[in-house]
C-alpha cells in the first residue's frame, strides 16, 4: 500500500490512475518516474550492467 498519493501508471494499457491497481485491466499499477539519480549511488555499477547484458540479450 503506497503511504502518499501518487500517480500511477499501467503498463498494459498505459492509463493513469491514483489506485493501486487499473480500473481497465486489475492489473497492479507501476510509478512512472525513474528513481532519483545519486552520484554516490552504491548500486550504480551493477544496475548498468545489468542494463547492457539485457540489451545485448534483445539483438
Amino acid at each position: 500500500m503506497r503511504s502518499k498519493m501518487t500517480l500511477a501508471q499501467c503498463k498494459k494499457c498505459r492509463g493513469y490512475t491514483l489506485s493501486e491497481t487499473c480500473p481497465k485491466c486489475s492489473i497492479p499499477t507501476s510509478k512512472p518516474h525513474p528513481s532519483r539519480f545519486s552520484p554516490e549511488d552504491r548500486y550504480g555499477v551493477y544496475r548498468r550492467k545489468l542494463k547492457l547484458e539485457s540489451m545485448k540479450g534483445d539483438k
